[in-house]
């Protein structure tokens, strides 16, 4: 294979994803090898790749493809989440589209449509992963609502129950009123929109008075609709202003009901009036405070139906010209808001806001402007209500104690450490987890209710609604429990058919789905095969590492942690990885609303998925987001052109693949220099990589591949490679070696390199191959064996090279720094050589340097065989410092040093006042604290560079003497 002249990542990503997947090379054959298993976080069947996707599955794929090339029998579990609330809206919104509506359907048939859409649309996500590079396990993947992972759902929920972990209760929940259904947080947006602060008079009841006089209470709120449900008025119990009236009664307006006033921390003396209404029906913090003064949930308020509109109250206090109104204003018809507003207005029951104009002067608002910081449901896109409702919980405080103490004790290392007490306060203050969603689409929830005994045959003081709850994984399992608590005489039915009259039971069905992260939680087992206990099971569980985004920490991690202990006994993983968010250059969140997206897929158009992939490698640094710089993935694609163009160099100069995995054997200084130095690079890999610093382990391999390798090695052995007319050949020993040496340093870095950029590296495998007469289709890059170079090189050899680049580096930047052109020969001369300058002296790094440096031929003082050499000294010269070595570069008619240094002090003396305005508006707390934050960022960029270049300039200074 002769490789092109210019890199087109286009024409090598598709085919070899496709050669991979066909092959089975994503999990080769491995029986016996040490098994390394990591899950994806399974994302939504609606999705599509982002930026976060991408950055979560390159470093997951950078882990999993170096444990493959480690002879691991490494599974990356791959698969799709069903989304309840995210598919069940699409297929409804295609619906819409044809004038159609869910409510048309039977359950079972619109559920069969979800199906199909699943089929027909639902893998979008999962054809763009394998653009990434992704080298998942596709024969093997998973879709939470697969029939095995179903099983596992309906186990894991029977089993919690019967062991008193799964509960029916009365409690708040996040209502979305135009999905109809409860949400959990993460499907919260807080959103700070304009709003107001209504100050309303609570009329004391019973004729009692404040110690000022007053017999009305002032309480203020955002949401005086919710008034129409107040049970109390809260004031803190160290009030001295409140505190005779405390277990003394209000009477509200509007609805008449009396309330009690009951002594609360909640309420804080310093905010407002001191009192707050409680409404434990629609608030969650006065859900708690209703708790906490003896309201049970049973008794609480609920002034709103399922779609935010009134309902009568179980007391029957809300006037009926409240019923049926929706709580905000609609369509131009004022909401129940307005209608209570206007109402305690005309009572004289509400408080004006008295505001000052621009002039000046003085107006009586209604209401005190605020911003109010608001729920919204993420994607329903209304105003979230807290709803008193009968839902299905978790007892998490339960379930989180083991993974508590197995993050205290170090059996899960969270990485970065930092995480941990974020971990521990959520997970020590944790709240039973609603998992019951009213939707169509997802896990039907195994629970059917029937009539209590008593319901049977009421008694006089009976409640015949009570109901009993059976909990199965089957419909047989469930009509035994049935038949078991009715007996034999009682018939029981399912759904429909049964005729208490004739001693027959119907049994109604739970109509609530179950919440997705509910089944997610299971993925680390339910994957594998679970409840049965497979092969798989055995092998990959506890899998070995989880990584995912600091934003699931709660909602899906720690949800693993319970279940996997619950379900299996242990932690599903002992490690757990945390990275941060991608966001836009000037450091700002992503979002569709601002505009700043940036698409994962239109990079990849654009640079390829390699330097794409690499970009999120080399910015991924623990503990810290990264910011979106297109120019620097466009700086890897031209790395891998750099790399892509070294080995056209190396095919042009005989140098083709290396058919052994230990190291060649070396007599040349330059080749056992590069040995040594491959051999230093894995062990800084491996290092990095163990340590999950995808960083380090980035910079390692670029820092090789680019410097030490195509900068300078390749440039070393150029003379013994070149063919120059003026130069004798080199001998063929060396040639050969050299070929044999470069050909095995670059197969080096081609399989430490594939991790992080899987497509180039795998092409120029096989091109390396090819040249070499070797069909590398029986051994691809992908499996592989990672280096394991066994070498033992020359300290003096590898010093000697190294002192060879140093001084090179030096010179060329002195050389620039004092503008002197590439092309004029100098002269150098070395005082009293190093054992390292005098290697390179008396072998033939002279050459070399002249050549790379244009400083030669040099003289040297010190002790040369028996002799002593002395010198004259140069003037006028620079140094140049090389360790402990000075060498002076003699600049007689290379340049005039005194215009030179007139133009240096000139560009010093501007670059050391810039820098010095720019440190006083740095350091104004004003300028940095008021200013936008891409001026001060630019601020900070302009100060570093004007002192970098006043080090350069003073340097250059001081080398003309």
């Amino acid at each position: 294979m002769t490789l092109s002249t210019t890199f087109d990542p286009a024409q090598i990503e598709a085919r070899w994803y496709s050669h991979w997947e066909e092959n089975g090379l994503f999990r080769p054959e491995r029986p016996d090898a040490e098994p390394f298993t990591i899950v994806n976080p399974p994302p939504n069947v609606t999705g599509s790749l982002h930026i976060g996707h991408a950055l979560d599955n390159t470093l997951q794929d950078i882990v999993i493809r170096y444990e493959r090339l480690r002879g691991k029998d490494a599974l990356w579990v791959v698969g799709t989440d069903h989304a309840g609330i995210a598919t069940q809206m699409v297929v409804e919104r295609q619906l819409e589209e044809k004038q159609d509506k869910r409510t048309n359907y039977s359950r079972d048939d619109f559920v069969d449509k979800v199906w199909e859409w699943k089929e027909e649309s639902g893998g979008t996500i999962t054809r763009q992963l394998r653009r990434l590079g992704c080298s998942m396990d596709w024969s093997r993947e998973q879709f939470t609502m697969d029939e095995h992972f179903t099983k596992a759902v309906l186990k894991t929920f029977v089993d919690l129950h019967n062991d008193g972990l799964i509960y029916r209760d009365k409690r708040l929940v996040n209502w979305d009123p135009k999905l109809k259904t409860a949400i959990s947080d993460l499907e919260v947006e807080t959103q700070n929109i304009a709003g107001h602060f209504w100050h309303i008079k609570y009329p004391l009841a019973d004729g009692v008075k404040l110690d000022d006089g007053r017999d009305y209470i002032e309480v203020a709120t955002t949401r005086p609709e919710t008034m129409l449900a107040d049970m109390a008025v809260a004031v803190h119990p160290t009030d001295e202003r409140y505190a005779s009236v405390v277990g003394k009664h209000v009477v509200l307006p509007i609805t008449g009901r009396r309330v009690p006033i009951v002594a609360d921390e909640h309420a804080d003396p310093e905010l407002g009036s001191g009192a707050v209404k409680i409404t434990p029906g629609h608030d969650f913090n006065d859900f708690e405070v209703g708790k906490r003064a003896g309201i049970a949930p049973g008794d609480m308020l609920n002034m709103l139906d399922g779609d935010a509109n009134v309902c009568q109250t179980s007391d029957g206090l809300v006037p009926d010209e409240f019923l049926g109104l929706h709580r905000f204003k609609r369509d131009g018809v004022a909401g129940a808001r307005e209608l209570v507003v206007q109402r305690l207005k005309e009572q004289g029951y509400l408080i004006p806001h008295i505001a000052k104009t621009k002039k000046g002067e003085e107006q009586e608002l209604d209401a005190e402007p605020r911003t109010i910081a608001t729920p919204f449901g993420d994607r329903g896109g209304v105003v979230i209500e807290p709803w008193l409702t009968d839902q299905w919980y978790v007892d998490a405080e339960k379930l989180a104690a083991k993974p508590i103490e197995q993050v205290k004790s170090g059996d899960i290392e969270i990485i970065p450490q930092t995480w941990e007490k974020t971990f521990f306060n959520w997970m020590e203050n944790i709240q039973p987890w609603c998992v019951s969603r009213q939707l169509w689409w997802g896990h039907r929830i195994p629970a059917w209710f029937g009539p209590s005994l008593k319901g049977l045959n009421p008694g006089p003081d009976d409640n015949s609604g009570l109901a009993t709850v059976f909990v199965a994984e089957s419909e047989e399992a469930v009509l035994q429990q049935a038949g078991e608590y009715y007996g034999t005489e009682t018939k029981v039915f399912l759904e429909e058919g049964g005729d208490i009259r004739r001693g027959e039971v119907t049994l109604q069905r739970d109509p609530d789905v179950l919440d997705t992260w509910f089944s997610s939680a299971l993925w680390p087992f339910a994957t594998l095969g679970w409840p049965e206990n497979t092969d798989l099971v055995q092998k990959h569980f506890p899998n070995n590492l989880l990584i995912s985004g600091f934003d699931i920490l709660f909602f899906w991690d720690a949800r693993m942690m319970m279940m996997g202990q619950y379900t299996m006994g242990e932690a599903p993983w002992p490690k757990l990885y945390l990275h941060g968010l991608v966001r836009a250059a000037d450091g700002a969140k992503m979002s569709k609303s601002k505009g700043n997206v940036v698409d994962p897929l239109g990079l990849i158009d654009q640079y390829g998925a390699d330097a794409l992939r690499f970009f999120m490698a080399a910015m991924e640094s623990q503990g810290r987001d990264i910011k979106m710089d297109e120019k620097r993935v466009e700086g890897y694609r031209n790395f891998a052109t750099k790399l892509w163009n070294a080995t056209r160099f190396c095919q042009s100069n005989g140098i083709g693949s290396s058919s052994t995995l230990k190291a060649p054997s070396a007599k040349l200084a330059v080749n056992q220099w590069i040995i040594g130095e491959v051999q230093q690079t894995v062990e800084a890999l491996d290092a990095a990589l163990a340590d999950l610093r995808f960083d380090a382990a980035a910079n390692t391999i670029y820092q090789f591949t680019w410097s030490r390798f195509c900068d300078w090695y390749l440039e070393l052995i150029k003379p013994l490679l070149v063919k120059d007319d003026d130069q004798a050949p080199a001998p063929e020993a060396a040639i050969a070696e050299t070929r044999e040496v470069a050909g095995w340093a670059l197969d080096q870095i081609l399989v430490m390199l594939h991790p992080f950029m899987p497509f180039i590296t795998e092409e120029l495998w096989h091109a390396q191959g090819n040249l070499s007469g070797i069909d590398r289709n029986g051994y691809p890059l992908i499996t592989a064996k990672w280096p394991n170079p066994r070498a033992s090189v020359s300290t003096e050899a590898t010093d000697a090279i190294d002192w060879t680049i140093q001084f090179t580096s030096a010179a060329r930047t002195a050389r620039n720094e004092l503008g002197i052109a590439p092309g004029v020969e100098l002269r150098g001369m070395i005082k009293d050589a190093s054992p390292a300058a005098m290697q390179v002296f008396t072998g033939n790094g002279a050459a070399a340097i002249s050549r790379l440096s244009k400083i030669g031929p040099f003289l040297m003082t010190g002790k040369v065989g028996e002799n002593v050499v002395e010198v004259p000294t140069f003037k006028p010269a620079m140094e140049i410092a090389v360790g402990e070595d000075v060498i002076l570069v003699d600049l007689e008619g290379a340049i005039d040093v005194e215009a030179e240094k007139g133009r240096l002090k000139k560009a010093l003396d501007a670059s050391e006042k810039e820098a010095k305005s720019l440190e006083g508006r740095l350091g104004n707390a004003n300028f940095v604290e008021r200013a936008k934050p891409e001026a001060v960022e630019k601020a900070k960029a302009d100060h570093a560079h004007h002192s970098a270049e006043v080090e350069r300039l003073t340097a250059a200074l001081a080398r003309l003497g």
